[in-house]
Order: structure tokens, then C-alpha cells, then sequence
């Protein structure tokens, strides 16, 4: 019987990790990747192993290397899930971002998307099945303040969702994207506690989301009794904030 299998970017921290621990809790072999942090990624992968007794793999480069990123594919024989994780923001007035600053925020957050697809989806257009999910937010739908190359990287993200599912669907792959509202991650650390109370007063669920709130909702969509009929959906998950 084949062992499930599932890759995840951006696994260091904050709700890769979390997604990662939701998928090597119901039986997924692992790969992993982070940018910088590959001392926390090790140990990530070693209690995971120990903690569910699933196979995993870390790898520490930029997901926008192609080289590196081809070379990671080379060790995945196939995939049923891909989760596209991996993302930066930059917080600033459009005027004093350096055109430096926006292609690596969209690289991140969007070229990532691309390439991992690209290495992924023939394999399991083979194998007709398959999941992607795109970890995007709700600033690509509706926009933010000082955050214009996070949202429309973002937005892009979106409507990349929406392409490539209907590019895939006739091959049995799901591609669909979890738009997260405020969840209590590194990134949203800019924000002191008068800024996340006001932010949580606008919030009808009351509460900063968490990590695991993410990971229980990719959960979901990797789930045995997941029909395959969701297809090219963004999924708001942020309390009922937008």
C-alpha cells in the first residue's frame, strides 16, 4: 500500500509547522522545506518522526531556487498533497519600497506558487489525484494599508487558485486556497497588544486565530471523506472579520 505523501513550504514555524504536525497526525510521509531556519526545520522533522512515526525529509533554500527546488523533486517520488506555505510581508508606504523589496515579497509569495506546481502537478496529473492547497490571506482579497506588495501577491495567489483548478480538475486535483485573516504567527509580531485588542474588538469571533486553526482546516480538505467536488475555491478563515 502506498504511504501518503505531502510536501509542505515554509514548515520552520508558525503554521507550516502546525500544518505539518496536522498531516504527520493522520499518517503523511513529509517533506519539508524553510528558508533560513534549518536548525528549527531538524527539529520540526525529528519530533514529528518520533511523535507519529511518519517518514519526513527537511530542506533549507529558498522555494524560489529553481535549482534546488528541481533537485528536492528529484527525492519526491509523488505527491497527494502540496501545501504552498512559504511567505513574507513588508510593511511600508508603496513610495519607500525599493523595486528590490516588491519582487521578493511577490517571488515568495507567488512565483514560489508556480514553481512547486510546476514540479508537482505532472505526477499527479499521472495519477489522476491530488491536492494543492494555497495558504494565502484576506489582504488579497480586499487589500491593506502599507501592505500593497503582500496584497496583490496575495490576490495573485488567489487567482492562480482559481486557474490552475480548473486547469486541473478534469484530472481529479483539487487546487483551492485558505485566505487567513489575523492568526498568531512571527509576522503578525509587529503588533503590540493595544493594536491586536483593537484588532480583536473588529473581529465577531472575538479571538486572534491560531496556527492550528489553519492546520485543521487543510485537515479538512486532505480528509478521506472529501468528496472532490471542492474545486477552485479561496476559503475566508478569519473569524467573520471581512
Amino acid at each position: 500500500m502506498e504511504r501518503k505523501t505531502a510536501l509542505v513550504t515554509g514548515a520552520s514555524r508558525g503554521i507550516g509547522k502546525a500544518i505539518a504536525e496536522e498531516l504527520a497526525r493522520n499518517g503523511y510521509d513529509l517533506f519539508l522545506t524553510c528558508h533560513k531556519n534549518e536548525a528549527m526545520l531538524l527539529d520540526v522533522k525529528h519530533t514529528l518522526e518520533e511523535a507519529y512515526g511518519i517518514h519526513c525529509r527537511a530542506y533549507c533554500f529558498s522555494v524560489c531556487d529553481e535549482e534546488k527546488l528541481s533537485g528536492m523533486f528529484a527525492d519526491i517520488p509523488y505527491l497527494d498533497v502540496l501545501v504552498n506555505n512559504a511567505g513574507i510581508s513588508h510593511i511600508g508606504l508603496l513610495t519607500d519600497m525599493s523595486y528590490a523589496q516588491w519582487r521578493e515579497v511577490i517571488d515568495i509569495n507567488l512565483s514560489s506558487c508556480f514553481l512547486t506546481c510546476k514540479y508537482a502537478v505532472p505526477e499527479m496529473i499521472r495519477r489522476k489525484k491530488g491536492k494543492i492547497i494555497n495558504i494565502s490571506s484576506v489582504w488579497g482579497n480586499v487589500g491593506a494599508s502599507m501592505e500593497v506588495a503582500y496584497s496583490a501577491s496575495k490576490g495573485g495567489v488567489n487567482a492562480f487558485t482559481r486557474a490552475l483548478a480548473k486547469e486541473l480538475a478534469p484530472s481529479n486535483i483539487q487546487v483551492n486556497a485558505i485566505a487567513c485573516g489575523l492568526i498568531d504567527t512571527d509576522m503578525n509580531g509587529h503588533l503590540n497588544r493595544q493594536e491586536q485588542a483593537q484588532l480583536v474588538g473588529e473581529i465577531p469571533a472575538d479571538r486572534i486565530g491560531k496556527p492550528k486553526d489553519v492546520a485543521q482546516l487543510v485537515g479538512m480538505l486532505c480528509g478521506e471523506r472529501d468528496s472532490g467536488y471542492l474545486v477552485g475555491q479561496v476559503i475566508a478563515l478569519d473569524g467573520g472579520w471581512t
